[in-house]
């Protein structure tokens, strides 16, 4: 399960083959033709998105779900929404994954000439990039309703620009908000749990944040009430 809701397939490895990368890649741009066949029913078309977030969900499911229809424009349960909104939540979806995957590949990229140089003990980035591998809660949040307000490649600039550039600091790398809350995972995994912040809605990266402001979450109130309550 994934923090924001809904079940997602498993991750792709990073380690392993490119065939599943590939065939990933191959089922999300069928899906978006899909998307915008102006010859399907918009029931389906809307279906073809939302399978799009199988492939690609950086919020996690369903709250990148609730942040595309609140984008666009239309009910999450709205069973025929105007094709022109599906579209439109298509394009950020789009937008965002190409983004990642550019960003996917530098990674591997760099990967590779640090191995080539000895370099091979791998740090927080390296820890957080496996975790996020095929772009699935790559910023994940605590809840399907609260997630930030941006387009979701100028969130993904903002994380992936903090962690490259691997200074801890004390406010969120996506809002700048400076108030966290300390959630549990999913299931209550106690190794998916992290710092939520109480303006954005996102989990972020204990390795971003500074050693201060990971303390101040700890030290206040835990759960998901408390950041209900915030």
């Amino acid at each position: 399960m994934d923090p924001g809701g809904g079940r997602l397939r498993p991750f792709p490895v990073q380690s392993g083959s490119s065939s599943e990368v590939e065939h990933t890649m191959a089922g999300f741009r069928a899906l978006a033709e899909q998307v915008r066949n102006p010859r399907l029913v918009t029931v389906r078309r809307r279906t073809a998105l939302r399978k799009c977030l199988e492939r690609f969900a950086p919020y996690g499911h369903r709250a990148t779900w609730h942040h595309l229809c609140t984008r666009a424009g239309f009910a999450v349960h709205d069973r025929e929404p105007d094709p022109a909104r599906l579209v439109a939540a298509l394009a950020e979806l789009e937008e965002a994954r190409a983004l990642w995957l550019a960003y996917e590949e530098e990674f591997a990229a760099r990967r590779r000439r640090e191995k080539h140089e000895g370099i091979r003990q791998p740090g927080a980035l390296d820890d957080w990039h496996r975790r996020t591998w095929g772009g699935y809660d790559i910023v994940p949040c605590v809840s399907p309703q609260r997630h930030p307000a941006a387009r979701l490649s100028e969130v993904l600039r903002r994380m992936i620009a903090a962690m490259e550039a691997g200074r801890p600091r004390r406010d969120c790398p996506v809002c700048g908000g400076t108030r966290f809350v300390w959630v549990p995972g999913p299931d209550g995994c106690p190794a998916a749990a992290g710092p939520a912040c109480r303006e954005c809605g996102v989990v972020a990266p204990a390795a971003v944040l500074s050693a201060e402001a990971l303390h101040a979450a700890a030290a206040g109130p835990h759960g998901l009430t408390a950041f209900a309550a915030a």
